[in-house]
């Protein structure tokens, strides 16, 4: 009997450390940024741009000899297909 108190004692002891250990894992994460490792890095921009009428994703990148990868990068959350007039689009930035 007072083996099967030691062994759940033991058991209950171990869940509690690991948990302690996990949540402090995940606090230093959050204060030291790394909790988002994986995720994508928030571009900057040094440059923006209105778009004029008639203006496309296509024919900004081009003037501004941007690659449509690197313009898609600076602008993340852009719908190409539904530009309006007066749209601030970033022209020039890093990821």
């Amino acid at each position: 009997m007072a083996q099967g108190n030691r062994i759940s004692a033991f058991v209950l002891s171990s869940i509690l450390v690991f948990s302690f250990l996990l949540i402090i894992s995940m606090a230093e994460s959050r204060i030291l940024g790394t909790a988002g490792f994986f995720a994508k890095s928030t571009p900057e921009c040094d440059e923006v741009v209105g778009a004029a009428s008639g203006d496309t994703c296509f024919t900004i990148a081009q003037s501004f000899n941007l690659t449509a990868a690197s313009f898609d990068a600076i602008n993340p959350n852009l719908n190409c297909t539904a530009l309006f007039v007066g749209q601030w689009l970033c022209v020039a930035g890093s990821v």
